[in-house]
Parts: structure tokens; C-alpha cells; sequence
């Protein structure tokens, strides 16, 4: 028996990508996971999460997904890409096991029930695959826990490349943050831009809209 804990994150942002991870371990290893202080990656400070995330590398098999705004624009349901990018970890880490794996995942979805029914019908090996969603499985669950500190890091370093690229400080790419809407509001019409905006958001529809109505008058 393996366990295999899933998590997203960046998936309310405007900026960037949305990252899932996910990890496998064997159930008596979540003592480990719990004793290097793993939770929720969000209660966590950076240099802690930091420091879990290489302890986690080193030591488990795990994978991430990394979904660009652009397909999070051109799906028309973002909890059902976010099924398919879970069943794709799933489906990546079990690959080449035959025994049976419990996956816990934090549910994106208020709906548990149909959202599970979406990820279990993408299941390549489901004989071997216990499936349970919940709702705080990062703060309830160590293993999802480590799937959360991985996945937060990974979209961490995602941004912070992006900014290096294009030599802009963009804030946080979250909708409220005043850094991220100013630079939505300049840069929504610059091509070299364009590939970190999820133009299908609210926020930045708002934002654009406003911005043209400037302009008009």
C-alpha cells in the first residue's frame, strides 16, 4: 500500500501559472513528513517551506503539473482541467506500481462527489486506486501537506523566473494585490505580456474595461 497526496497551487491568481503536485510515500512515512514541521504550505514562513520542499525531493517520488493561464483561458471549467491535471499525477506516479495506492486530494470543488466522479474516470490503473477528496486535506493529511509545499514552491519559483525574464515586478499576480492590478492595467495590451494573464478572469476583465473606457473619453 502507497499513499499518494495531491495539491494545487496559484489557482486564484491573474498571473502566472496554476501548479498541482503531487507525492507518493508509504504510510508509515507520513511521521517523517509530520516531523519536519509539513502543513498547509500556506501557515508555513518561505525559508521553512524552503527547507521541507528539498527534505521532500530528496527523499519521495513526486510530479508536477504546470498549467499556463493560456489553457486555464481557452477551458471552459477550471475544476474539470484541474481533474485532469490530478488524474495525469495520478496516472504518472502509478505508472509502474501494482500494489494499492490511497490518493488523498485537497478538492477544489464544493461539489466532492461529481468532482471525484470526474478524476475517476480518468484513471488509467483504478484497480489499484483508492481515490478520497476532501475539503483541508493539506491540513489535515501530512502527505498533502508535502504536496502543497511542493506545489507552492514550484509556483514560487515559476513567478520569480517570469520576473526576471521580463525585468517587471508584477507584485503577486493575485487580484487584490495593487501591484498586480496596476501592472494588468499598462501591460493587458503588450504582446511580450500577454503569456502570464488570464485574460478569462473577472478581475482583469474589469480592468480592461475600465481602461478603455479611459480611454474613450
Amino acid at each position: 500500500m502507497k499513499l499518494l497526496g495531491i495539491d494545487d497551487a496559484g489557482r486564484g491568481p491573474v498571473l502566472g501559472p496554476m501548479i498541482l503536485a503531487g507525492v507518493l510515500i508509504k504510510p508509515k512515512e507520513e511521521k517523517i513528513i509530520q516531523s519536519w514541521g509539513a502543513k498547509d504550505s500556506k501557515l508555513l514562513t518561505p525559508k521553512i517551506r524552503r527547507e521541507i520542499k528539498e527534505k521532500i525531493k530528496q527523499q519521495f517520488k513526486y510530479h508536477i503539473e504546470i498549467t499556463q493561464p493560456k489553457e486555464i483561458d481557452e477551458s471552459s471549467n477550471l475544476n474539470y482541467l484541474e481533474a485532469i491535471k490530478t488524474a495525469k499525477i495520478i496516472n504518472e506516479l502509478t505508472k509502474n506500481l501494482n500494489e494499492k495506492v490511497k490518493v488523498i486530494v485537497d478538492c477544489p470543488s464544493v461539489n466532492i462527489q461529481a468532482w471525484s466522479d470526474d478524476v475517476q474516470q480518468l484513471i488509467k490503473k483504478p484497480e489499484i486506486v483508492q481515490l478520497s477528496c476532501e475539503h483541508k486535506a493539506d491540513f489535515n493529511h501530512p502527505v498533502v501537506s508535502a504536496a502543497s509545499i511542493i506545489a507552492k514552491e514550484k509556483r514560487e519559483d515559476e513567478i520569480y523566473k517570469l520576473k526576471l525574464q521580463l525585468k517587471k515586478n508584477f507584485g503577486s499576480g493575485y487580484p487584490a494585490d495593487p501591484k498586480t492590478k496596476e501592472f494588468i492595467a499598462k501591460n493587458f495590451n503588450n504582446k511580450k505580456y500577454k503569456h502570464i494573464i488570464r485574460f478569462s478572469w473577472k478581475t482583469v476583465k474589469k480592468l480592461i474595461k475600465a481602461k478603455n473606457q479611459e480611454k474613450l473619453f
